[in-house]
């Protein structure tokens, strides 16, 4: 596991304690399992990066040949070459100049795959009756998703899904990312309670310490 990323700091100490003690709370009352996730971006739109540092090292070369070489075209080409892997350089550590060359669909779409990728790497999809729900945070592109088995599909539906995530990702925006994750998690506590309650012997198969990459 990679160390030092912002996913690794974006909950507090206590907020981590929080949401591990009503994850322990939700696999007491119920068969289902929940897990949090939480990854620094789901994608690194490597295109992005080359659209910003063409655009960058374009204007960089633009204004020099302009202002210092009576826009000669000779001194711009070579000029334009030399500057664009500084810019993309630039760019690439530079999330929120980043964020503006990635379009809404493609973020999205990058944060869906990623999502459903996770779902299986960390083994929801193992859960008894197919009851794992996975809360995904990707901090990059600022969405959050929530993924449920089919087990759960079947009782709850995507749409109440979907208004969890939307609870979060308020919180997110609202600085009480904590509050709103613990909140969701305890609003599907409820919700699974009452369709697959706790069984004997049921085993906890999935971490609760919030994930991180």
């Amino acid at each position: 596991m990679k160390h030092g990323l912002k996913s690794e700091h974006f909950f507090s100490a206590e907020e981590k304690r929080r949401i591990r003690e009503i994850t322990d709370k939700t696999e007491s009352r119920t068969i289902g399992e929940v897990a949090v996730m939480i990854v620094e971006s789901s994608d690194h739109y490597f295109e992005a990066e080359v659209m910003g540092g063409i655009l960058f090292s374009s204007l960089i070369s633009l204004a020099t040949s302009v202002i210092f070489f009576r826009s000669s075209l000779w001194f711009y080409i070579p000029l334009n070459f030399f500057l664009f892997f500084p810019a993309q350089l630039f760019i690439r550590r530079v999330p929120a100049l980043k964020f503006h060359f990635v379009g809404a669909h493609r973020k999205e779409h990058a944060v869906r795959l990623r999502a459903v990728r996770a779902f299986y790497e960390k083994g929801l999809y193992k859960t008894r009756k197919n009851t794992g729900i996975l809360f995904f945070i990707s901090l990059f592109e600022k969405k959050v998703r929530v993924l449920a088995d089919s087990g759960i599909h079947e009782k709850i539906g995507q749409e109440t899904l979907n208004r969890l995530a939307l609870h979060v990702s308020r919180g997110i925006r609202d600085n009480r990312a904590g509050d709103a994750l613990c909140e969701a998690i305890a609003e599907a506590k409820d919700l699974l309670a009452a369709h697959f309650p706790v069984a004997k012997n049921d085993a906890n198969d999935l971490p609760e310490d919030v994930m991180t990459e």
